[in-house]
């Protein structure tokens, strides 16, 4: 997929009019552009002239730079300004939360050009002095840095899984392949992937080694054999295929998937059971007699175990919990009813209600929840209480024409610095659902962070906490905050924690939700979809949930319409119990 590429020079266009102090309004078009085909589920480069015309934010100029990179790997303009503007200050601007003012700053006073040198002169206090550098300001600079290292290592999910699947749909098309499987980490839902393996099966598995090599992912070929191929994609990740057995390719998926101490376990297991496993089957020891193989489940029968899902195996307790027979029944895709976190055009969405509703019915969801900005996040156009009265009325009337399918009426509202919500209480309390969150003041002190969390909790006509710890992967770190005072809050007074969908969100983490599930919390999946096509992030949130060994009975959206009203409004019922 080039989504990631094409978004990356368009932000680097827009960082570069910045430096250059070009219409802040260009500026903006080519970042909304990037955000958007950053967040597009499918390649931009199989989409129909209609399909890439409808991406919000693409007009007519931005689809010929698309084309232009879809045919010659670079954009003109991109080029253009790269000369204009020194490499060091580029290279500056990759530090997260280090502006195009400030690389600039650091470029023309300390002649600094790279991040090794930003690093060295950070902590050798020679940024001292600067306009606007303080001692937090250096902190950030050294925090930014240190996450650009992480990320080196590690990327997230949803950045490698199109690729991933690329990359199988395409082995498939052009080579003879019988099974074919993305293993490892990915298939294990983790939220961050240090490569990718895939397996399959075939009886030509030379032709599928060239097929795989000559795919146009590859940027390097690091080994080619009869089964076994090694590639660096274009964006620097490994890339392995395995091609195995017919009868070994449930044992090798359940090897390659893991993880490791997963597999050590289940090994230990088999060898007290006078068993052998590895990736080519199962034996009786010591004849080594093939009693398993063919399918992945063959490894769990063979131990006397349930089936464990993949989304399961980390040494969690998932294989003791299998003995004694209380491996939960994991929250599946199709369980979810409908989304509750989604923006329109009212704040700093893409599409109006028209549209969103009706790419919701289109997936076979029975309602959605509008949760536009409120009016404190002026950036995301957010709404007052005039216009949230608006949206309102224009809900009812959308609701009355759709016998089948429901609007609950929400905002997502924000936490003011000191713990107050950015709306009314007599606004909100007009909704169906309000979903309250934190957009500003990331660097409070946790006791600050956590107040706010707890006031916002406690308000009579609070739904959900959003994204409850503000993180994003490789990008931002989660602000310090006391989760389990949370968590306890959140839990006695009724309020559901969302899993935010969005691939560099999976906010709560897995980790954060298996500890929520510990307090009975009650939970809701959330894409945040600011773009149709960002439903499809419904399957990273129930990833997550799956993670967090949830169950269909603890997602809220997955109950069915009328029971999903019956249960907010006794939140608040109950909230107002607890005032009296």
């Amino acid at each position: 997929m080039k989504n990631q590429q094409i978004a990356k020079i368009f932000t680097e266009i827009a960082e570069l009019l910045e430096l250059k102090e070009e219409n802040i309004f260009r500026v903006r078009a080519y970042r909304r552009a990037a955000q958007n085909i950053d967040g597009l589920p499918r390649d931009v480069a199989a989409l129909s002239e209609e399909e890439l015309a409808a991406i919000p934010g693409i007009g007519k100029d931005l689809t010929g730079k698309i084309h232009e990179y879809l045919a010659t790997g670079k954009i003109a303009k991109h080029e253009e300004l790269k000369k204009e503007v020194p490499a060091g200050v580029l290279e500056l601007l990759r530090v997260p939360g280090l502006g195009p003012k400030t690389a600039k700053l650091l470029y023309e006073k300390k002649k600094i050009t790279g991040i090794e040198e930003l690093e060295a002169a950070t902590r050798a206090g020679n940024l001292a002095g600067l306009p606007g550098i303080q001692k937090k300001t250096e902190e950030n600079i050294l925090q930014g840095i240190e996450r650009i290292k992480r990320g080196s290592e590690r990327r997230p999910l949803g950045r490698v899984l199109p690729l991933a699947e690329d990359i199988v749909r395409r082995v498939r098309g052009g080579a003879p392949v019988g099974q074919i499987a993305v293993a490892g980490s990915i298939r294990r839902w983790k939220e961050t992937v240090n490569d990718i393996d895939i397996l399959c099966t075939s009886r030509q598995p030379e032709e599928v080694m060239e097929t795989f090599v000559k795919l146009p992912h590859v940027s390097r070929i690091l080994a080619q054999g009869p089964t076994k191929s090694s590639i660096i994609a274009e964006d620097g990740i490994q890339v392995d295929l395995r091609v195995v057995e017919e009868d070994s390719f449930g044992t090798a998926l359940q090897y390659f998937t893991g993880n490791k101490q997963h597999n050590i376990k289940l090994r230990e297991r088999a060898v007290r059971a006078g068993l052998k496993i590895n990736e080519y089957g199962v034996f009786t020891e010591p004849e080594e007699k093939k009693i398993g193989g063919k399918k992945e489940a063959d490894v769990y029968k063979a131990l006397k175990l349930p089936f464990v899902p993949p989304e399961l195996r980390e040494d969690t307790g998932e294989i003791e919990a299998a003995e004694k027979g209380t491996l939960p029944d994991l929250v599946a895709i199709g369980d979810i009813k409908g989304d509750l976190h989604v923006h329109t055009k009212w704040s700093d969405g893409s599409h109006d209600l028209d549209a969103v509703v009706e790419a919701a019915r289109k997936r076979g969801y029975r309602y959605i929840a509008i949760t536009d900005h409120s009016k404190g996040l002026g950036i995301a156009h957010g709404l007052d209480e005039a216009r949230l009265a608006e949206q309102i009325n224009l809900i009812d009337e959308t609701n009355r024409r759709h016998a089948d399918f429901a609007i609950l009426k929400g905002t997502e509202v924000d936490i003011r610095s000191d713990g107050r919500l950015d709306l009314s209480d007599d606004a909100l309390a007009a909704l169906d659902i309000v979903v309250a969150s934190i957009h500003s003041g990331f660097k409070q002190p946790r006791e600050q962070i956590t107040k706010r969390l707890l006031s916002a909790i406690r308000n009579p006509c609070v739904s959900v906490i959003a994204h409850p710890t503000g993180r994003l992967i490789g990008e931002r770190d989660a602000y310090d905050v006391d989760l389990e005072a949370v968590l306890k809050e959140a839990a006695r007074y009724g309020v559901a924690m969302e899993i935010n969908a969005y691939p560099l969100r999976l906010d709560l983490n897995d980790a954060q939700v298996k500890l929520a599930k510990e307090y009975a919390l009650s939970f809701v999946i959330g894409t945040d979809t600011h773009v149709i096509s960002q439903y499809d992030f419904m399957i990273y949130g129930v990833s997550v949930a799956r993670r967090g060994w949830l169950e269909q009975k603890d997602i809220l959206n997955t109950l069915e319409y009328g029971q999903l009203i019956r249960r907010l409004k006794s939140c608040r019922a109950g909230k107002a119990q607890r005032a009296k």
